[in-house]
């Protein structure tokens, strides 16, 4: 029998760790509206509460806490209070990530490791933690958790005239983690991907946007001529939690405007 709504997520947890910023906000409406209960963590606790009221402002049940992302004893604990708040953990939306641009003769050691850890390690603490919980609730005969980890084009692709070492080195580390957690965790039914796209407009894309020759050398590239809009990455990512993406894990979905198609 069809599924007559393959694309619900009624009755499910959903937790964005990082899901403050532009995107985050789009996403935690997103998965809200779509039925799932929504959890926001971050090291700014009054940007996660802020989120949450405006969620419970609409009529969708929220929750803003502290995370910081440098710290795998508080990533844990993070975890581990949206699955004690709402009883269980179905849905890990990763939106953790940062950049400090340096060029290769100029990067510090100190900026590569905190890249590193935030971008990387952290996705990994995130992910082992979340599947101790997704993992009991298959156990208990809930339906399988879904993970998601928001990555970028430089997963693929190096970024010229720009120092992006540690930046593209993580984001292509993340490919193969994706790949890595998705087969082991298959067992649970458990599924993992990753949505990559290309500049998204909001805060962190500011720079690139205000700079006329920038701005315009950066849509010459993108096919479609525009950049991503936090809303197109909401489908993407829906898509990837809800029942219809049962059978699919282990994959990088590029939103990129047709980048990746022509590079």
């Amino acid at each position: 029998m069809i599924d007559p709504t393959p694309f619900s997520l009624e009755g499910r947890v959903a937790y964005l760790p990082g899901g403050y910023g532009d995107i985050g906000r789009a996403l935690a409406f997103g998965l809200a509206r779509a039925g799932a209960r929504v959890a926001v963590s971050g090291r700014d606790l009054a940007k996660a509460q802020a989120l949450a009221a405006a969620l419970l402002a609409d009529g969708h049940e929220a929750l803003g806490i502290a995370m910081d992302a440098h710290e795998v004893g508080s990533i844990r604990r993070a975890v581990d209070a949206v699955a004690a708040h709402f009883g269980h953990l179905d849905l890990l939306v990763n939106c953790v990530g940062m950049q400090r641009e340096q060029r290769l003769a100029e990067v510090s050691e100190e900026a590569f490791d905190e890249i590193v850890q935030v971008n990387l390690k952290a996705a990994m603490f995130l992910a082992q933690a979340a599947a101790v919980h997704q993992a009991a609730a298959a156990a208990a005969g809930r339906a399988p958790g879904r993970q998601v980890h928001l990555l970028s084009v430089r997963a693929q692709l190096g970024m010229r005239d720009r120092g992006y070492s540690a930046y593209c080195a993580t984001k292509g580390a993340l490919v193969m983690l994706i790949k890595q957690h998705a087969v082991e965790l298959c067992a649970h039914g458990i599924t993992v991907n990753g949505v990559a796209p290309t500049v998204v407009r909001g805060e962190m894309a500011r720079h690139w946007l205000a700079n006329p020759e920038v701005r315009e050398n950066l849509l010459k590239r993108i096919p479609l001529g525009r950049v991503a809009e936090p809303e197109d990455v909401v489908g993407p990512v829906l898509f990837f939690c809800s029942p219809a993406a049962a059978f699919v894990t282990g994959q990088v979905l590029y939103l990129d405007g047709g980048i990746t198609a022509t590079q």
